[in-house]
């Protein structure tokens, strides 16, 4: 079995810690670089419940999309939400690896899996990374569609083939206008309006999309938005990974047993259709 160290190694050639936003937090968080590795589990969020699957399975490593810490504390005390998934990891020598806006940007990444869910053809980043020469890696996808369908089947297509989740599926724009052209961003991505109103696509599917920038969105021209949970359009991810590290795993003889955690840990848990009955 390999040990926790050449695993790690394994993923930063994936995801390099280095090509993370300055103000994230990627790497490991928790975990003895000489552990054994056999079993590995792949989820977004780094909960009590994923941290409950992992010893369930007996999983010795947890790789996460988002960080457990993303800004300074001062305590790890078990009676904190945060604590008590520190403490049942290392108590139980299970590791912890994040891979965030290093793993957005990759080549693959977020953005291809969910553009892969979709089953659209990719054609490029939405923004480039200008240190990659072959123009592949960068934030978000520029993708097509095999043939034209209205907006309103495109947002059900997304309902359709994207996890299960509270929120669903929600749609801005005219429902009946031809969708050919689509910008994809796992994650929240309403900070990416100006690059996708420069593709000159026909509609922009996300998560997280606050009303004022959807607002002018959609005044500013005929595009369509396309908004679904977050935990949903990064989850495809999770498979992506997965599937990468069973690879590396086969390469270099290592037999390790990846899983990806189907539990739903999105926030929301109830949706109610508002409005006042006639």
């Amino acid at each position: 079995m390999p040990r926790l160290s050449e695993v790690i190694a394994a993923l930063d050639a994936l995801w390099p810690p280095e090509r993370a936003e300055g103000w994230d937090a990627v790497g490991t968080v928790c975990g003895d670089p000489d552990t054994e590795i056999d079993r590995v589990l792949f989820a977004v969020d780094p909960v009590r419940e994923i941290a409950d699957e992992a010893l369930e399975l007996g999983a010795q490593l947890i790789v996460t999309h988002h960080p457990l810490y993303l800004r300074g504390t001062t305590t790890v005390a078990a009676d904190t939400f945060k604590g008590r998934v520190v403490h049942t990891l290392i108590k139980h020598d299970i590791a912890l690896h994040v891979a965030h806006t290093n793993a957005d940007t990759a080549d693959p990444g977020v953005s291809d899996a969910l553009a892969g869910a979709l089953d659209l053809r990719i054609t490029g980043p939405l923004v480039p990374d200008p240190t990659d020469p072959e123009g592949r890696r960068g934030l978000g996808r520029i993708c097509e569609l095999d043939r034209p369908e209205t907006l309103a089947a495109f947002a059900a297509r997304a309902a359709a083939r994207l996890p299960a989740t509270a929120q669903g599926i929600r749609l801005a724009g005219d429902p009946e206008a031809l969708v050919r052209t689509v910008a994809v961003s796992g994650g929240s991505g309403d900070s990416l309006f100006d690059a996708v109103r420069a593709a000159g696509v026909d509609a922009f599917l996300t998560a997280d999309l606050r009303h004022h920038p959807a607002s002018e969105a959609v005044r500013h021209s005929p595009l369509g938005l396309v908004d679904a949970a977050h935990w949903a359009t990064e989850w495809p991810w999770c498979e992506q990974a997965a599937a990468q590290l069973d690879a590396l795993s086969d390469r270099h003889g290592w037999d390790l047993r990846v899983h990806v955690s189907k539990q739903v840990t999105d926030p929301w848990t109830t949706h109610h259709s508002s409005g006042a009955p006639n």
